[in-house]
């Protein structure tokens, strides 16, 4: 019999309700499972940046987008927290195939990740804990949405990558947590989370900030003086990267959007 072949067996043993081995295939996930305070549960994740230091002694199942089964398997995980687009569809159906419990999490927007701190707080039996959570999540937005609401929202591109050149679309959580600001996602009328434009895209729809990873990849934009961000001084490196991992901490990053937009003119 093949080591795959017996890791599944002993994971087809253990009862359904029983959740005491968790592995995790999203970094958002992961810090998730740390702010509910179940770090004890996680046995696996899968890498896609630097790990927090809590589960840097972890094993490793894989890369984004690069899962290795075996490796999971051998974990005998009660349940697997899944991002959609961190592993193939194929390898979703094997998970389901294998009858791994699974998770699956995407907030398009920052009411919906509150609901996910109370949902994966049941699953994890910390209840409790996912419903402090989500309050607490939900009552600093309101917060920033009193706060930083405009008449007229500031029109922001979003820039995920410069060669070629990625932005975000309408339902990406981001583009919630720039209405949260009192801003407009240029490109909010896109279905894609990640979608390529060009740049006669950008200037036509000429917004009056740029948002980047880093100041390198805003200098390009200097070559079109036209351009409304361009006039105002208004390229900026993203504040807080956390904005791209939708977990707890994402709220201190949202907030850190928010100052940074409010000194736009």
């Amino acid at each position: 019999m093949s080591r795959l072949a017996l890791c599944l067996l002993v994971l087809l043993a253990r009862p359904a309700w029983a959740v005491e081995r968790v592995v995790s295939l999203a970094p958002s996930l992961s810090e998730i499972v740390l702010e509910l305070g179940a770090a004890e549960l996680l046995v696996g994740v899968l890498d896609g940046g630097e790990r927090p230091v809590a589960l840097a002694h972890l094993p490793s199942v894989g890369r984004y987008g690069q899962l290795e089964m075996e490796s999971l398997l051998k974990l005998q995980p009660d349940l697997v927290l899944l991002w959609p687009d961190s592993i193939s569809p194929a390898q979703r159906q094997q998970l389901v195939a294998f009858g791994i419990p699974l998770l699956v999490t995407e907030p398009r927007d920052l009411s919906h990740l509150a609901e996910q701190f109370a949902e994966i707080g049941a699953r994890l039996g910390r209840g409790e804990q996912g419903q402090l959570l989500r309050r607490r999540f939900n009552e600093r937005l309101a917060e920033l949405r009193t706060r930083y609401r405009r008449e007229r929202p500031l029109r922001v591109f979003y820039q995920i990558w410069d060669k070629p050149l990625y932005t975000i679309g309408g339902r990406q959580i981001i583009s919630d947590a720039l209405r949260l600001c009192g801003a407009e996602n240029v490109f909010a009328d896109l279905a894609l989370p990640a979608p390529q434009v060009g740049i006669e895209a950008v200037l036509q729809r000429d917004p009056e900030v740029i948002l980047a990873g880093s100041g390198a990849q805003l200098d390009g934009w200097r070559r079109w003086p036209g351009l409304a961000a361009v006039r105002r001084n208004q390229l900026w490196p993203v504040p807080d990267k956390g904005l791209e991992r939708p977990s707890f901490q994402m709220l201190a990053a949202t907030e850190k959007l928010c100052q940074q937009l409010a000194e736009a003119k």
